[in-house]
């Protein structure tokens, strides 16, 4: 439903079409926006979602972002809200209006969507966050920083690229072909090996027979910190790099990247990694437009800090959440990590807030729940710990269960976006087309 704002309802705009914030915009629209008691906007600067922890599949080419890409234009006729295209680039706290850029066409580069500003009584901003590359000479122009869906496009695109150039070519491989370096060993980049690892040999499989990919492809991590996926238990970490060396996945820790080239990176002990392919996986920030955004409070890191309530600090009409606030931690030194199950966790907690806030009922505190980690290592295997109802402490995880309870991950975002029954037809839909189609996308 894209019509104008009803006279007299409250508007509730929200900056963010990720996790958290599309999940919000659905459930608002289910509730306040079916039965008119509120108008709800999503402001989102693309034209499709896709679950971010997907994108080191689609990257990989083992999963087909329109075939898992949900439209925001359709979401909103179906959901009961409104969806405007643009970016926000500024704030008007005085008017209550979020300033949103022009939306320009890809090919021509003409306006298609002018300036806007769009008028809110309560604004929630739920715009993510991006890679950290700290200003490292090189990363900026060498390096794939797998934010969007873009992002992945443009590297399984270079991959499959080079996969045909080096299958195609008379003269010896140099140094840096078919070698991939993935920056940061969080998260991201270890699920990315991993993947790629697969996924390269079957892209030689599909008729690239002068390739050998045990031979011939390489894949790197380079983690700063002394070992992977350091924000997560010792015991994960081990068995994630035990599974890697199985791979032979080549793993730096301890190793901090000083410059990325197009042939390779460089670190500061000298090394230098020959790479075709380099992907920055390491740091997060929110994105620089929030930084002293009108004022509101932000740390180091552009995050918006908010109270308890995902109120921002200096404007109670102003939330926060996901990547981008700087939530505090209860019983925690730090704050709420950025993570997909924190985003959901708010948006859930948010559409009661919300409620509350309209019905003038005093508002709530959240209370992040962490339940675990969980790390997909491709088709070989799944590690993770799981926390909260299951045991006092942590239980390790890992094997087909692991791998059920990270595909079921994927599954309940569906059902906040599309209810259960349509949930289940998606997921019997694409299990009935899977055998038919080809094992990794080719172009």
């Amino acid at each position: 439903m894209n019509a104008s704002p009803s006279a007299g309802l409250p508007r509730i705009v929200i900056v963010g079409g990720g996790a958290g914030g599309l999940e919000l915009a659905t459930r608002l629209g289910d509730t306040l926006g079916r039965r008119r008691r509120a108008d709800i906007t999503l402001i989102e600067r693309g034209r499709s979602h896709l679950w971010k922890p997907l994108l080191h599949q689609a990257a990989a080419g083992t999963l087909g972002i329109d075939d898992n890409a949900l439209n925001y234009l359709a979401q909103s006729s179906w959901h009961h809200f409104s969806y405007r295209l643009g970016a926000m680039d500024g704030l008007d706290r005085a008017r209550k209006e979020v300033l949103v850029a022009p939306t320009l066409d890809e090919e021509t580069g003409r306006e298609i969507v002018p300036r806007r500003r769009i008028g809110y009584d309560i604004l929630v901003i739920a715009v993510g966050s991006q890679n950290n590359d700290f200003g490292t000479p090189g990363a900026a122009e060498y390096a794939i920083a797998l934010d969007t869906p873009e992002d992945a496009r443009r590297f399984h695109r270079r991959l499959v690229n080079a996969c045909i150039a080096a299958n195609t070519q008379t003269t010896p491989l140099r140094p840096e072909q078919l070698k991939v370096v993935a920056i940061g060993a969080g998260a991201t980049g270890v699920e990315l090996v991993a993947e790629l690892h697969n996924s390269t040999r079957v892209l030689a499989a599909y008729g690239l027979d002068r390739i050998d990919p045990e031979r011939d492809v390489r894949l790197s991590l380079v983690e700063a910190a002394p070992r992977i996926l350091p924000a997560l238990p010792e015991r994960l970490s081990a068995a994630a790099a035990a599974e890697l060396a199985k791979l032979g996945v080549q793993m730096h820790t301890g190793k901090r990247v000083t410059e990325v080239t197009a042939t390779g990176v460089r670190t500061a002990d000298g090394d230098f990694l020959p790479a075709e392919l380099v992907v920055w996986a390491a740091g997060v920030k929110a994105p620089d437009f929030l930084r002293d955004l009108e004022g509101l409070e932000t740390n180091r890191i552009n995050q918006l800090v908010v109270r308890s309530t995902l109120q921002t600090t200096r404007d109670d009409a102003i939330y926060a959440i996901g990547d981008c606030a700087a939530c505090p931690w209860e019983g925690h030194a730090g704050n709420v990590p950025p993570r997909a199950q924190a985003a959901h966790q708010q948006a859930s907690f948010l559409l009661r807030q919300i409620q509350r806030q309209l019905q003038g009922r005093p508002l709530r505190d959240f209370r992040y729940r962490d339940f675990g980690s969980l790390v997909s290592l491709g088709e070989h295997s799944t590690v993770g710990n799981l926390m909260g109802g299951l045991s006092k402490g942590s239980l390790f995880i890992e094997g087909h269960f692991a791998r059920f309870i990270y595909w079921l991950l994927y599954r309940m975002h569906l059902h906040a976006l599309h209810g259960f029954w349509k949930t289940v037809f998606l997921t019997l839909a694409r299990l009935i087309s899977r055998p038919i189609e080809p094992r990794i996308k080719l172009h």
